[in-house]
């Protein structure tokens, strides 16, 4: 056990500014004494000034440096708010207790404030690795700390070494807060054009080491060019005539060199090519390019630092189809009936497809030759050669020919015969082909109106019906140069409706004629005068009738053409000479 007053005390407390400190003071009195008082000091230029005595319950506030910041727990501990850079002191409590003597200790009051993140900047203008002196490459700024922190800097993620060149200054602003600001110093390679850079602001709290780092910078260096590449672009495809192409010359350096396009001519010479964009830019724009723009191209690149010349050439090829011809043997005209060969040829750097197609684009055969037998006016057509580049997708050439027919007129239709009435007008159709191209004439007056299909043509004549046309009919007349044709059309007579009616009557009089006779027939038997038997029937048409059988008979030259119209008394239908041809009565012998 203790034999005398200790104090106790720990001996640093860290508090950031603004925030609260609390400073315990704790104590040992032997034999549970109890203490006599209580002072609270701090050090000031090695002086000790008093803060507070405390004796039992009494509490006496002797410092006014202190206003509204101190004060005392019941534990005796010492509380300073609202803490300033001004109090990192150090702070002693005094103890004592009459016989036991008076005891004390210290605790140094630490005041901090966590430095704000840094800010970093990199040089602007850019740094050139021809530049053998050491070039600003970044700045790094802290602001608002306490105490002054460290900065160091990083490359890639690798601490840069102490002998590199740094440049620090320390600043303490009116709040009595630091700002820190580190510039870092170096000599840069083509290697440094995709290097990141970054600062770190270290400072320490309650005895462990804290650090911030900045963002990621790039600094732009300048390079001369090493090397250059040309290339075709689109370079995925092949180049056909009619297609736009750019060339693009790429160079490694920063910034980028003068280009200027060339192409070779005649006799290796070299001719400066102009650009439909900016040639300035590396790119050598040629649109609907033909066979004449394949050829040797070159890119040359200047560099102004040191005035150094590079160059690259690449090959252009333009693919393309030309000279495309048909030709038909025999060349004479066709006639009906003849033969034709036709053979297409065309000239290209690559490989090359025949394909035949007629007039609705229809394809009809393959290969380089066509042959067409059997020749007629129908056959004619427009028919075309297509030649395809199956290598070059998108390269193909037509070439048209006429497989023309020539020969008199043929009459293929005619409206003939036709069926017309007296003072009726109406149109008179005659059709026919021929090549070349024949006319049609009329041999009666009236309006024509011609209509022209492939190698048909077809003439409509409107006109109006007389006795002579009637009579005559009209006369079609087709010729060309070769030959004419001509075809009459004959009109007839359309009959009228009134002869109809006339065999309608005739039928409704004949059964009129049966329907009295019938009855004059009954009247009398149901008189007496014809006397009948009840032994039954017989037809008294039959040629072995006796003379007392009486035999009635009549008939109509009519009734054989309107047969259908009679039916039987059940409603069948039955032969006009059961119908009407007979009235039949049947008497006893």
């Amino acid at each position: 056990a203790a034999s005398k007053l200790e104090v106790s005390m720990p001996a640093v407390v860290e508090v950031e500014i603004g925030g609260s400190a609390r400073i315990e003071c704790n104590f040992f009195i032997p034999g549970n004494g109890s203490y006599t008082y209580i002072n609270w000091f701090y050090i000031d230029r090695n002086n000790q000034v008093r803060l507070y005595h405390i004796t039992g319950s009494d509490i006496l506030r002797e410092n006014v440096d202190y206003k509204g910041q101190l004060s005392v727990g019941e534990d005796k501990a010492l509380t300073i708010s609202k803490v300033t850079m001004q109090d990192a002191k150090t702070f002693v409590c005094q103890v004592g207790a009459s016989s036991h003597g008076v005891g004390e200790n210290r605790t140094e009051l630490h005041v901090y404030k966590v430095p704000e993140a840094p800010e970093i900047v990199a040089n602007s203008v850019g740094i050139s690795v021809l530049n053998n002196e050491i070039s600003q490459i970044a700045q790094c700024v802290s602001k608002n700390s306490f105490p002054a922190p460290n900065i160091t800097w990083h490359k890639n993620g690798e601490q840069l070494e102490e002998k590199m060149k740094i440049q620090s200054t320390r600043t303490r602003e009116s709040s009595g807060l630091y700002t820190v600001s580190s510039t870092l110093f170096n000599v840069v390679s083509r290697e440094d054009r995709n290097s990141l850079y970054h600062c770190t602001v270290h400072y320490w709290l309650q005895g462990q080491r804290h650090a911030v780092e900045s963002r990621r910078v790039n600094v732009t260096v300048f390079y001369p060019t090493e090397h250059v590449k040309l290339e075709v672009m689109p370079s995925s495809v092949l180049v056909k005539e009619g297609d736009n192409v750019q060339l693009v010359c790429e160079a490694d350096g920063n910034p980028p060199p003068i280009f200027s396009f060339y192409k070779r001519e005649l006799e290796d010479k070299w001719h400066e090519v102009s650009s439909v964009g900016d040639a300035d830019s590396g790119v050598l724009k040629l649109n609907n390019v033909t066979k004449s723009s394949s050829g040797l191209y070159k890119c040359q690149t200047l560099e102004l630092d040191d005035m150094r010349q590079l160059e690259k050439d690449v090959e252009l090829v333009v693919n393309y189809i030309e000279g495309v011809q048909v030709k038909m043997e025999p060349s004479s005209p066709l006639q009906e009936g003849d033969s034709v060969r036709l053979r297409c040829d065309a000239h290209s750097p690559v490989a090359l497809n025949y394909q035949w197609r007629d007039e609705k684009g229809r394809k009809i055969a393959e290969g380089k030759q066509l042959f067409l037998s059997n020749l007629t006016f129908e056959t004619s057509s427009n028919l075309s050669c297509k030649v395809i580049a199956p290598s070059v997708p998108g390269l193909e050439q037509s070439k048209q020919v006429a497989v023309a027919v020539q020969g008199k007129p043929r009459i293929v239709a005619v409206s003939s015969p036709l069926y017309v009435r007296q003072d009726e007008v109406v149109n008179l159709t005659c059709k026919a082909i021929a090549f070349p191209r024949p006319s049609v004439h009329w041999n009666v007056n009236g309006t024509a109106h011609e209509y022209v299909e492939n190698q048909h043509i077809a003439s409509n004549l409107t006109v109006r019906v007389n006795r002579d046309l009637m009579r005559a009919g009209a006369m079609c007349r087709v010729s060309n140069e070769l030959g004419a044709i001509e075809e009459r059309i004959q009109l007839l007579d359309q009959k009228t409706p009134e002869s109809k009616g006339v065999i309608i009557v005739a039928i409704i009089v004949c059964i009129l004629v049966v329907a009295v006779l019938g009855s004059v027939i009954y009247f009398l038997h149901k008189k007496g005068k014809i006397p009948c038997g009840r032994a039954g029937k017989q037809d008294i048409t039959k040629p072995e009738a006796r003379k007392d059988k009486i035999v009635v008979e009549v008939k109509s030259d009519k009734l054989s053409e309107e047969a259908g119209l009679l039916q039987g008394a059940n409603g069948e239908k039955r032969p006009a000479a059961d119908q009407v041809g007979q009235s039949v009565v049947h008497c006893p012998s």
